[in-house]
C-alpha cells in the first residue's frame, strides 16, 4: 500500500489498480488464503484512498493468472486507458519465468521499486525505477507474523488487521 500510494503521487499515474490474483502460477495455491477473502482484505485496506482501486478482473479470467493475459484483457475492456505495472525488484528478478515476458517488457511500462537483497538491473528501456521508501515488508512477512502471533499493527491498516484477527486468517 505504501508503494502503491508512493507510485501514484510521484509518477504520472492517475490511479493505481490493485489486482489480487486467484492463482499465481509461481506460487502454490494451497499456501494462499481464499481469493475472495484476499479481495475483501484489499478492499478494506484501501477503502479511504481515492487513488487506489481494487479489481477482481482476474477472477473472471482462466486460471492460473498470467499478467500478460490480464493486461490484454484490460486493454480490450478499457481501450482509452494505458496500463503499466508496478513491481518490486524481487518480482523482477523472476520475470524471465513469466509468460511472454519479452513481449511484456517491450510493450508495457514497468515502475520498479527496490527491495532489500534484490539489486536492480533493468533489461528494458521502458522501466522506471521509483525510489520508494526501502521497506522489507511483504505479504509473506505479514502472514508469518500472524502465524507466529506477532502483532501486525502498523504493517497493515487497522481494519485489515481486525479482519485477519476476527477470521483467524493465516493461523
Amino acid at each position: 500500500l505504501i508503494i502503491a500510494s508512493y507510485a501514484k503521487h510521484t509518477t504520472n499515474l492517475q490511479q493505481v489498480w490493485l489486482v489480487p490474483s486467484p492463482q499465481n502460477p509461481l506460487k502454490p495455491s494451497v499456501s494462499l488464503l481464499n481469493e475472495y477473502h484476499r479481495l475483501h482484505l484489499v478492499q478494506l485496506a484501501i477503502e479511504e484512498d481515492p487513488h487506489l482501486k481494487v479489481t477482481d478482473i482476474e477472477f473472471h479470467l482462466p486460471k492460473p493468472s498470467y499478467t500478460i493475459d490480464t493486461l490484454a484483457y484490460l486493454q480490450e475492456k478499457y481501450p482509452y486507458h494505458q496500463f503499466s505495472i508496478i513491481m518490486g525488484s524481487d518480482s523482477y528478478s523472476n520475470i524471465h519465468r513469466w509468460k511472454n515476458h519479452q513481449y511484456l517488457l517491450k510493450h508495457h511500462h514497468i515502475f520498479l521499486f527496490p527491495r532489500p537483497g534484490y539489486p536492480i538491473d533493468p533489461l528494458a528501456e521502458n522501466i522506471t525505477v521509483i525510489q520508494a521508501p526501502l521497506l522489507d515488508i511483504s505479504s509473506t512477512t505479514i502472514r508469518e507474523f500472524v502465524k507466529k502471533g506477532i502483532p501486525i499493527r502498523y504493517l497493515v491498516p487497522a481494519t485489515t488487521a481486525r479482519e485477519i484477527e476476527l477470521n483467524n486468517y493465516y493461523k
